[in-house]
């Protein structure tokens, strides 16, 4: 395998999962309840793509976490979030390039339970990455793609209206309002 193949697949599911949070987030008219349901499928469809090849972590918080837990190494991990971030970046630059963009700021008073939204959301895509695409236990399931879009779907429905549900580090603060 190449070598920088699993960096570019990194670099590729970041791009398409944050370009999806932020066309949906800046949309004008809004994607409304649709939009955890885009951004849950996306990061599934990622993950079933480039899960065999990279783990498909597309998030620095899941690749600390993957770190953590001893199935990378810290130059790999410090690899990854570096791809995840350029995948980031450039996906910002699609959404401006489209037209798409954000005024928006986040409110003194909902600072603290937006924090806490998404720490707690995080820790639960992490704590499901871990129990279903690293753990002994459930090797060889090929469905943990479901399990984590979905673990971000709920996420989505349940607190993003007060974070804007990103979950993901690298997600540029604008587009999670």
């Amino acid at each position: 395998m190449w070598p920088m193949k699993k960096y570019l697949v990194e670099f590729i599911g970041t791009l398409f999962l944050v370009l999806t949070i932020g066309c949906c987030v800046l949309t004008p008219a809004g994607t409304g309840m649709v939009a955890p349901l885009a951004i849950g499928a996306m990061l599934m469809v990622m993950v079933f793509a480039g899960g065999h090849i990279s783990g498909a972590h597309y998030n620095p918080a899941v690749t600390l976490a993957v770190t953590l837990r001893g199935k990378s190494t810290w130059m790999e991990a410090a690899k990854y979030i570096v791809a995840q971030i350029l995948g980031a970046l450039a996906a910002m630059a699609l959404v401006c390039a489209l037209g798409l963009h954000s005024n928006a700021m986040v409110e003194p008073r909902m600072f603290f339970p937006a924090v806490l939204a998404e720490f707690l959301f995080t820790f639960a895509l992490c704590w499901v990455v871990l129990n279903v695409a690293t753990a002994k236990g459930t090797s060889g399931n090929s469905f943990y793609g479901l399990a984590i879009g979905f673990t971000v779907l709920a996420g989505a429905f349940s607190v993003g209206a007060i974070s804007g549900g990103a979950f993901n580090p690298a997600v540029p603060w604008p587009f999670a309002e």
